[in-house]
């Protein structure tokens, strides 16, 4: 029966005039093939990004607070240490945007120049906990067994000391400075990171990715940091965009109390404590550090809200 189809369709096929038949345009000889440009990963992921319009927005605040924190105090004829006795407690005006203070200071200078030092604080501090934390996560759970016991038992003892126990014992250690608040933040924050790196590792080690480049003769280097690290990128990305504003938080924090930066150093702390003893009738030198500190705080937290749903496809 197969053979008398073909022969039927053979014959019809020859039947047919020659002009039956017209080449297809150029234009449309690919149409089943999907017109969709091929992407990266950070390509997909910053695509993905910019949907969220309240992180895109927050991160164009984040790069403009960085150029005016980076230019400001350097393009500006005022510094944030130079005093002016005859201008003190000024209104905002056209040569002051923000103001002065009680010793005739500039306070926009001088919340920029501090948003250099609590910007700093905040990712330097970041990028210490996330190399500690990924390193020592992913040692724990890729080895795991006793060495994973015995140093996941050291986070737990880290995690039961008080955070200002370690700030007042570095402090009098090294003083009051941009190194001694640093080494106080980083002391513990890389903790909670590193068990989250360490479950992903235990999580993905047994894939078969893994499993083949292990047989393949990777070095066990390779395949953690290669491999099981890589594949744990948007947890981690997350995390660390999120320690920025508890670092940035807790630098104001420690300096609002007296146990930071120095004065005269102009971080957002110091001068919202400088500012404290005058609340009552200079309200407006409180309020530029302090929405200073929410508005960065705020748009850090955004971004990193951003990057989840970017890096996660589950949440898209």
């Amino acid at each position: 029966m197969s053979e008398i189809n073909l022969d039927m369709n053979a014959l019809a096929y020859d039947d047919l005039p020659a002009d039956a038949f017209e080449k297809l345009p150029e234009d449309q000889k690919n149409n089943e093939f999907i017109a969709m440009e091929s992407k990266t990963y950070f390509q997909d992921v910053w695509y993905n990004f910019k949907k969220n319009k309240l992180a895109l927005v927050s991160l164009a605040f984040l790069l403009l607070m960085i150029l005016f924190a980076i230019f400001a105090p350097i393009l500006s004829k005022y510094s944030y240490e130079m005093q002016d006795l005859t201008n003190r407690n000024a209104l905002p005006s056209a040569q002051h945007w923000f103001g002065t203070d009680k010793f005739g200071r500039d306070i926009f200078v001088r919340v920029m120049y501090g948003a250099r030092i609590s910007l700093s604080v905040g990712f330097a501090a970041a990028g210490i906990n996330l190399v500690i934390g990924v390193i020592f996560g992913g040692i724990c759970g890729y080895l795991g067994g006793r060495l994973d016991m015995i140093l996941m038992r050291l986070v737990d003892i880290i995690y039961s000391v008080p955070t200002l126990l370690y700030v007042i014992l570095i402090m009098l250690v090294f003083g009051s400075n941009i190194f001694s608040v640093l080494l106080a933040i980083s002391v513990s924050s890389w903790a909670g990171l590193a068990r989250q790196v360490r479950a992903q590792v235990m999580a993905l080690k047994q894939q078969e990715y893994a499993l083949a480049a292990k047989v393949m003769g990777a070095s066990n280097k390779r395949i953690l940091f290669k491999h099981l690290v890589t594949n744990s990128i948007g947890p981690i990305i997350v995390n660390t965009t999120l320690m920025v504003p508890s670092a940035i938080f807790t630098e104001a924090f420690l300096s609002f109390v007296g146990i930071g930066i120095s004065i005269p150093q102009a971080s957002w702390g110091t001068m919202a404590n400088e500012a404290r003893s005058l609340i009552a009738s200079q309200p407006l030198q409180m309020l530029w550090p302090v929405l200073a500190i929410c508005l960065t705080i705020l748009s850090l937290n955004f971004i990193g809200d951003g990057l989840n749903q970017a890096l996660d496809p589950k949440k898209r």
